[in-house]
């Protein structure tokens, strides 16, 4: 007896700019026979079952209810925050996400919005590989006492949580104290976000295979404030002045969680990764020019001229 094949469904929040390619997709994953699964009723709604033949394939359910279990994958429409609200999603089920690129980067998504037919078409040949992708667990204590535990698969941020003031923060790896200053903020990232708001810090670009964790400081007053690149065993703390100003912690953008002076915020490789869809074979190196519309050319070789 086979079982049935479900998909989650999931998509950018600007329904008007996703409608047309949830349609689509909806009405191929239909026709080759696999159910859609969908987390909010106005994506049920949008990709309109009636008219494309979806009908009872189209199930809602609740958010608190694990909607990734028992799924084959999480297709999801948008960029990089869509994608990274889906990993939420997926994880706890160990299921895999494939993101199509609906917005402007889109490092994390695996294809563009142009091959979307392909890219339904390899996932209902089951013509895909999947890969795992570190993550960090979070820890929050404060005066001795755990605060709060999370997660994250680009980064952890803590910085602070007012414009006018500094944050002073202490970084300690695997105990041992690196280095104390003022800042914005200090990221904590993996590998995989590297790319993201680490990058756009100064921090260096950490090939995904690489098993390291990535500590950058935001805007540090101090001579010695460059990002470290330590091992995936590492642990570390970053501890803000019991005397200072509060902070915030945001975990790949979301999920905020104000922090007091004294607070400690001890970040760790995660126990449970992200499992990635990857379609298309090739090196890191080729996505990375291609997303970031790298030259690879020299300046003298884009104006040799041919000798007469």
């Amino acid at each position: 007896m086979t079982t049935e094949r479900e998909v989650l469904l999931m998509v950018h929040p600007d329904r008007e700019a996703t409608g047309e390619a949830a349609r689509e997709v909806s009405a191929r994953f239909a026709k080759a026979g696999i159910r859609i699964r969908v987390i909010e009723e106005d994506v049920c709604a949008l990709i309109n079952p009636d008219e494309h033949g979806v009908g009872s394939r189209c199930t809602v359910v609740a958010q608190g209810d694990n909607p990734a279990e028992g799924v084959e994958l999480v297709f999801v429409l948008g960029g990089d925050g869509t994608l990274l609200r889906a990993a939420e999603v997926a994880r706890p089920a160990g299921v895999p996400v494939l993101g199509v690129n609906l917005g402007r980067v889109g490092f994390l998504a695996e294809a563009d919005s142009d091959a979307l037919a392909d890219t339904v078409q390899r996932v209902v040949d089951g013509d895909y590989q999947v890969e795992e992708r570190m993550t960090i667990d979070v820890t929050v204590t404060h005066a001795g006492e755990e605060v709060a535990r999370t997660w994250a698969l680009n980064e952890a941020s803590v910085e602070k949580s007012t414009r006018e003031r500094v944050l002073d923060a202490l970084i300690e790896v695997d105990g041992r104290p690196v280095s104390a200053f003022g800042c914005d903020g200090v990221l904590c990232a993996t590998p995989t976000g590297s790319t993201a708001y680490a990058f756009s810090a100064g921090g260096p670009i950490i090939w995904p295979d690489v098993q390291a964790l990535l500590v950058v400081p935001s805007n540090a007053h101090a001579m010695f404030s460059r990002p470290l690149v330590v091992s995936r065993d590492s642990v570390i703390t970053v501890g803000i002045d019991p005397d200072g100003s509060p902070a915030v912690l945001t975990c790949d953008g979301t999920r905020p969680l104000d922090l007091l002076p004294g607070a400690r915020v001890r970040v760790t490789c995660g126990k449970t990764p992200v499992r990635l869809v990857r379609l298309w074979d090739g090196p890191f190196t080729d996505r990375l020019v291609q997303k970031f519309s790298l030259p690879v050319t020299s300046w003298r070789e884009r104006h040799a001229r041919p000798v007469e």
